[in-house]
């Protein structure tokens, strides 16, 4: 199963790479075309609508995404949404139905594509275990093929968004777009040759009948409350990025440093998160795996809660984000680690469901009021409150794993039913 887990992270790399080189080119597009500033923002906005509630409406479908087949499917429902932007503007017609079009069809592949492509890892990975184990042979564990998977993530996002503006001044946006497509393509074309992790082809019409009984998100985090200890520690943290995103910018201004100041916290948890991403890999399987994920969002928010005694150094703002990027990648490792070995199939997809969903759609809410909560109140005190807010949920979380008896090693002594799946 080694080469299927390759081409699944190679593709995550690839496709990350693009979605963020994207990120820069469609608001300049959007500006080009209808002249409004507001219009930027709009397939952004749109795309979180299906994130934030693909838990209702995906409970049938992320039950038959076993197979890179079907999520080669899904893929080319999100080449259709990418597509739209760049095919509205070759006939001069790009507006806010194109743009919220776009945004939809683009939201629903992403919200049901990131869930699946992690449960089929981990999938992959226990059935690799097996087939190792049986040849009396260490294999790699799911939580390491996992911790390598966010690992691409982060790569790319230190890279591409600067190479994405060279490129907007080499090529040109709309160019930019039809190129993500292609990626896209290519990408779709590679995960057809990633097997279920059963090794067989499903049967005509399999993936269409699925279960008698779709798995219900709130169901999976009732049977396990360590994931859903884990999965809330994570929710919180995403609504509270906003003090940190927003409220370094808003520091910024006022201290006459436009823009410094959020470069400067960006750069150093960027730095720290991908050093620390290269770290996770090797060490997952010896971190304790709930008092790890609710710790690490605990250790951000501290890191949020120091930034305004700092401000306006910007080499102080650096160090101390460098502190929150360095715990936050050990953190998810170990949700991830956490929700491959508690859950197994429709458990295992509606587990990485709600995780994605608390944790990416609250970071769009926060997004969405934090200017506001910040105009309120002010940026400084923001920030010490969302630290001081996630510092509490990881205390609360420490104390939980303790009594759920979640702190110790879990990958040797995990359950056979849960390696087995």
């Amino acid at each position: 199963m080694r080469r299927p887990l390759l081409i699944l992270t190679a593709i995550t790399f690839v496709t990350w790479v693009g979605a963020r080189i994207t990120a820069v080119a469609l608001p300049l597009v959007a500006l080009a075309e209808t002249g409004e500033a507001w219009a930027t923002g709009l397939v952004g906005g749109m795309s979180g609508l299906p994130l934030l509630t693909v838990g209702w409406w995906g409970r049938g479908l992320r039950e038959r995404l076993v197979s890179g087949r079907a999520l080669a499917v899904v893929m080319l429902v999100q080449i259709a949404g990418l597509a739209i932007v760049p095919v509205a503007a070759l006939v001069g017609h790009v507006g806010a139905v194109s743009l919220c079009g776009s945004g939809l069809v683009t939201g629903v592949a992403g919200a049901l594509l990131g869930p699946a492509e992690r449960a089929l890892v981990a999938d992959l990975a226990d059935a690799g275990r097996r087939d190792a184990e049986a040849r009396e042979a260490g294999g790699a564990t799911a939580a390491r093929w996992l911790a390598w998977q966010d690992l691409a993530h982060r790569v790319s996002m230190i890279f591409a968004p600067p190479l994405g503006a060279w490129l907007v001044v080499a090529w040109g946006a709309e160019p930019l777009l039809w190129c993500q497509a292609a990626v896209v393509l290519a990408a779709a074309a590679a995960m057809l040759g990633v097997p279920r992790a059963d090794g067989r082809a499903p049967a005509r019409g399999e993936a269409a009948r699925g279960e008698a009984e779709p798995t219900a998100v709130l169901a999976v985090l009732r049977a396990h409350p360590q994931v859903a200890a884990g999965i809330v520690a994570a929710g919180v943290g995403g609504l509270c990025w906003f003090g940190f995103s927003l409220g370094l910018a808003v520091l910024g201004v006022e201290h006459g440093m436009p823009g410094a100041l959020v470069a400067a916290g960006m750069s150093g948890y960027g730095a720290t998160s991908v050093a620390a991403s290269l770290a996770a890999p090797l060490v997952v399987d010896r971190l304790p795996r709930l008092a790890t994920a609710v710790g690490a969002w605990a250790v951000l928010g501290l890191s949020f809660a120091a930034l305004p005694a700092v401000v306006p150094s910007v080499v102080g703002v650096a160090l101390v984000s460098a502190v929150g990027g360095l715990a936050t990648p050990f953190g998810i490792a170990a949700l991830n680690a956490l929700i491959s070995e508690q859950t197994s199939g429709p458990e295992r997809r509606a587990a990485f469901t709600a995780e994605t969903v608390l944790h990416s759609g609250g970071a769009s809410l926060g997004l969405l009021v934090g200017g506001a909560v910040i105009g309120w109140v002010g940026a400084g005190p923001v920030l010490v409150a969302v630290g001081a807010v996630q510092v509490l949920v990881g205390g609360v979380g420490l104390v939980a794993s303790r009594a759920l008896g979640a702190g110790g090693r879990t990958t040797a002594e995990a359950p056979a039913a849960a390696v087995s799946g």
